[in-house]
């Protein structure tokens, strides 16, 4: 799968896209070329606007961290310490606490909850290395 595989979104989809080619073609080598192709479609295509949703992306987080209010310099990162300590709280001190207090109520994880906790870490570090993808892309190296 070459350089997709290495992108955590694009890879697992490019995986699905083959394994669907596998089951539905039967000839083997026909389904390799067919792979083969739909990977060279796909690494011809233009990503520039991916570039400039980054930049966006990019330039909101530094408006807020650069803002003379303190809440909007510090709602993301008090938001996902929020969450951190939801999930400390469920499965590290409330089992502690369990084992002295037996009827201690453990409240359950909500799926929308841990959904945001993947997309604020996993945003953050796609959004940092996108970042820094580009100034390398770029030719600008002053990368901190």
């Amino acid at each position: 799968m070459g350089l997709f595989a290495l992108l955590p979104v694009v890879g697992p989809v490019i995986e699905k896209a083959f394994g669907i080619i596998d089951q539905i073609v039967p000839d083997k080598d026909l389904a390799t070329k067919l792979k083969t192709e739909f990977e060279t479609q796909l690494s011809r295509m233009d990503y520039s606007y991916l570039e400039k949703e980054i930049e966006a992306r990019a330039k909101v987080i530094v408006t807020e961290a650069e803002s003379q209010s303190w809440i909007a310099r510090n709602w993301r990162p008090i938001t996902m310490l929020v969450f951190v300590y939801i999930v400390a709280h469920n499965y590290i001190i409330a089992p502690v606490i369990a084992m002295f207090y037996p009827g201690m109520v453990r409240l359950e994880v909500p799926p929308d909850l841990w959904d945001l906790l993947k997309l604020g870490i996993g945003g953050y570090i796609v959004g940092r290395t996108g970042e820094k993808m580009i100034k390398t892309w770029k030719g600008k190296n002053d990368i901190s």
